[in-house]
């Protein structure tokens, strides 16, 4: 039986002396060889993107080592591993998470002791007006650990920079208070760790192991809705921290009055200190941002290119950057410079299906987010904790679904054409007036669409 892993192993070793360590560990980390059929020896790679790059830049390299070991080798095919059938264009969807890491090979590691990437500091830190009071709540905490805003509560859509911001905050702690003890983790992990210690019947040393930090950080912890045991768990753990001057920091995609199902001691624990919201950035925090990045990657492209990324990308940087590496990838691979028509077509190639929604789908997340029962948003009660919600579901099926007034009021409870109206009206006054409705509504829009998604969805009437 053949030892393929012999022969590619001896192959890397040649292929080695010929590449950057950088560039070894970047494409042919996770490779390996799978097969070798009638003078063909087969390659697995992990994405489309690795297939395309070996194929343009080191097949003949990996073709001279192979046939060093044997002699009789005639080609050299690539199989991706997860999916044979991929396209080799890059999808922003599919192949963004390996594209990130092939750009960024040179970052730290996540640090297993405290969780914290080292790379989220705040020197690569942009500062906008769309997140500025929340860096500035992030500076006075650094300052005065435990002491000034304990708890800081950061809350935004997806991909906007939350978790950048409250391991920074972590970061530097540490860095400054060296034997200050810092965790940071999700709330999806600190769900599962309290769930496995009740049935193991280990809590008590859970409950131990958090005790020992001068500085607690938890991730996304709208996970918490309807876990009560956790949350009774994190209410006393917040109290142990809380008295004992430790500082606190959660993040969430929404405030803590938004969030479903949260008993109400840990809700006021939450709005005990300090939120802060991080909102869409606008075009120039944008470009801030994509000539950042370039800068670190020690790239360049057009301004006409930046232009078009910033003006086109409306919701998240990490949508911003997955779509600047995408164009530097594709101008390495077509060893040329893009045009704004190429990232025109590779934007349009890589843009997301949108959901097809029905208004029953739209008006249970609209209710859930304001936590008032989906029912009451048909019934003709004037209520304000039910109107509100309702005129803002009039208005966004009216916005972004192109829906007739006649259509919405006969959907929401058989109201007058003119009451779609003057709710659509109203919303729209409203939001000139109010940030927090904007930011709202904002929310609600990513609940609907996704925080990547373009604002052209569908809904069935």
């Amino acid at each position: 039986m053949t030892d393929y892993k012999k022969i590619w192993d001896e192959a890397l070793l040649e292929i080695e002396i010929g590449v950057s360590k950088a560039n070894f560990s970047t494409w042919f980390k996770n490779t390996y060889i799978s097969k070798q059929e009638e003078g063909t020896i087969y390659i697995n790679v992990p994405s489309a993107f690795v297939k395309d790059w070996l194929q343009n830049k080191y097949h003949k390299l990996i073709l001279k080592a192979l046939r060093e070991i044997i002699p009789d080798i005639r080609g050299v095919e690539y199989i991706i591993q997860k999916d044979p059938q991929a396209p080799k264009e890059i999808t922003l969807e599919t192949e963004n998470k390996s594209v990130s890491a092939q750009l960024k090979f040179n970052e730290p590691y996540v640090n297993r002791e405290d969780n914290l990437n080292p790379r989220y500091v705040f020197d690569g830190f942009i500062v906008g007006p769309f997140n500025e009071l929340a860096y500035a709540a992030a500076q006075a905490v650094i300052k005065n650990p435990g002491s000034t805003y304990n708890p800081l509560y950061i809350y935004g859509g997806t991909g906007l920079g939350k978790t950048h911001l409250i391991q920074a905050i972590g970061n530097h702690i540490k860095k400054s208070k060296p034997n200050s003890k810092v965790f940071y983790l999700a709330s999806e992990r600190y769900v599962t760790e309290i769930i496995n210690s009740i049935t193991n019947n280990t809590i008590n040393i859970t409950k131990e192991k958090y005790k020992k930090y001068d500085a607690l950080i938890i991730d996304d912890v709208q996970f918490f809705s309807k876990k009560d045991k956790v949350q009774e768990e994190m209410f006393h753990l917040f109290n142990d921290f809380y008295n004992n001057n430790k500082q606190i920091i959660f993040s969430s995609d929404k405030p803590p009055k938004y969030i479903q199902d949260l008993e109400e001691r840990l809700r006021s624990r939450f709005e005990g200190g300090m939120i802060v919201d991080i909102s869409k950035p606008e075009y120039e925090s944008k470009m801030a941002i994509l000539n950042n990045k370039l800068k670190a990657l020690n790239c360049s492209l057009p301004s006409e290119i930046l232009d078009f990324i910033a003006s086109s990308v409306q919701e998240s940087i990490r949508e911003l950057e997955g779509i600047l590496n995408a164009v530097i990838c594709q101008s390495q691979l077509k060893n040329r410079e893009l045009t704004v028509s190429d990232v025109k077509t590779l934007l349009k190639n890589n843009s997301r299906q949108q959901k097809s929604l029905s208004i029953k789908d739209i008006v249970r997340i609209i209710a859930e987010f304001y936590n008032v029962e989906e029912k009451h948003l048909y019934e003709k009660t004037r209520k304000r904790e039910v109107v509100k919600p309702r005129q803002i579901a009039m208005y966004i099926l009216r916005e972004n679904y192109n829906s007739s007034y006649p259509q919405i009021g006969e959907k929401l409870g058989g109201r007058d054409h003119t009451t779609v109206m003057h709710a659509c009206e109203k919303i729209k006054e409203d939001i000139k007036k109010s940030d927090n409705l904007m930011r709202e509504i904002d929310q609600i829009k990513t609940l609907l669409f996704g925080p990547e998604s373009r604002m052209s969805s569908a809904v069935s009437i």
